[in-house]
């Protein structure tokens, strides 16, 4: 399934079949996410243009785009991630997270948490 495709599915599985069709998003000039270091419990948040990559301990994270409810801007956020581990180059998340919903998209990793706050709108 492609990126494309993949976003009105989760937006379907989230709002209810009747609400996913009328749901217009907005690509937005980047995102704002979090990291938590479950071992040193610190956080970092990260403010990421698309394009730009951020490294976070042994992980490097991607932002491929971040999208918004066109109508309520302030409503939810949807980030295309790419997270990869820079020690054994394996892909540890490929995807979108979604604010609204961390659990339902989430990075698997034994040490590290990421999840999305908000797109950056200007």
């Amino acid at each position: 399934m492609t990126v494309t495709r993949a976003l009105p599915l989760i937006l379907s599985l989230l709002a209810g079949p009747l609400a996913a069709e009328s749901v217009t998003t907005t690509r937005a000039d980047g995102a704002l996410l979090r990291a938590l270091d479950k071992v040193s419990s610190e956080t970092r948040d990260l403010e990421m243009r698309p394009g730009e990559a951020v490294d976070i301990g042994r992980l490097t994270i991607r932002l491929g785009e971040c999208r918004y409810p066109t109508e309520d801007p302030n409503s939810d956020a949807f980030a295309q991630l790419v997270v990869t581990n820079r020690t054994t180059h394996a892909t540890l998340f490929d995807g979108w997270m979604i604010a609204s919903a961390p659990a339902l998209s989430a990075l698997d990793d034994a040490r590290y948490d990421v999840w999305v706050l908000a797109c950056i709108t200007s």
